[in-house]
C-alpha cells in the first residue's frame, strides 16, 4: 500500500495504524531521509557535498521494529534524534540528491518486496511501487499541515513557533514538488483525500474500505 503527500498531512499517523489493522509493517520513507540527513549532520557532511551523501545513504542500515514506531540507524535507535527542526531540514535538501533517492529507492523496494507493508512518503505511489494495488495522496490545507506540525513538536517537548513552522513546511513543500528528481506529485491511480477536516480514524476507515474493494476474491492484499 502507497501513501504519499506533504509534510503534515497526517500520512504517519495514518499509515501506522493501517498497517497495525493489517497486520502489515509500517516503513516511514521519509525516516530513511531523515536518519541520512542526521548521519551527516554529526559527520559535518554539507547537503552541497553529493558524493559523500550518496556514501552515507548507502552504508546507512535504517530498520524499523516491526508492529512499533523505533527506528534504529546503524543499530542505535534514533526515533526522537530525527525528528528535530534543524533534522527535517536537512533531510528535505539531501531527498533533493538524485543520488541518494536512487539508493534507498532501491532499499525501500527491497523492504516491499518480502513483506507486505504499509509505505509512506512523497514519491511512492509514482516511483517506488508504482503497481501498487492501493495508492492514496493524503493532503490537508497548509495552515492545518502547520497547526499539526507545531502540536507534534510540541508534544515533544520541543519549541515550537508557529510563523517559523508555517515558512518551513511552505519551502519544504516547494522543494519537494519541485526538485527534478521524483518530485511530490499525485499518481494519476491514487485517491486523492483532504484529512483537513477529518479525525486520523475517519481517514483510516477510508482507506481501509479502499483495501476491501480492491482485494478481489478474498486474495492476500500484498502491496
Amino acid at each position: 500500500m502507497a501513501i504519499d503527500g506533504p509534510a503534515g498531512a497526517g500520512k504517519s499517523t495514518v499509515a501506522r495504524e493501517l498497517a497495525r489493522r493489517l497486520g502489515f509493517i509500517y516503513i516511514d520513507t521519509g525516516a530513511m531521509y531523515r536518519a541520512v540527513a542526521l548521519w551527516a549532520l554529526r559527520a559535518g557532511v554539507s547537503d552541497a557535498d553529493h558524493h559523500k551523501l550518496e556514501q552515507l545513504a548507502l552504508q546507512s542500515e535504517v530498520r524499523f521494529e516491526p508492529g512499533g514506531s523505533t527506528i534504529y540507524l546503524n543499530g542505535e535507535d534514533v526515533t526522537t534524534d530525527i525528528r528535530t527542526p534543524e533534522v527535517s531540514s536537512m533531510a528535505s535538501r539531501v531527498s533533493a540528491v538524485a543520488g541518494v533517492r536512487r539508493i534507498l529507492v532501491e532499499k525501500q523496494r527491497a523492504l516491499g518486496s518480502e513483506i507486505s507493508v504499509v509505505m509512506e512518503g512523497r514519491d511512492i505511489g509514482s516511483v517506488v511501487f508504482p503497481e501498487a494495488q492501493v495508492k492514496v495522496f493524503l493532503d490537508a490545507p497548509a495552515r492545518v499541515r502547520a497547526e499539526r506540525r507545531v502540536n507534534e513538536l510540541k508534544d515533544r517537548g520541543a519549541e515550537a513557533d508557529a510563523h517559523v513552522t508555517a515558512r518551513e513546511i511552505a519551502e519544504r513543500d516547494g522543494r519537494d514538488r519541485s526538485r527534478t528528481e521524483a518530485p511530490l506529485v499525485q499518481s494519476a491511480d491514487a485517491v486523492y483525500m483532504d484529512s483537513g477536516d477529518m479525525a486520523p480514524d475517519d481517514v483510516v476507515e477510508a482507506i481501509l474500505k479502499l483495501v476491501r474493494e480492491r482485494t478481489a476474491n478474498g486474495k492476500e492484499y500484498k502491496r
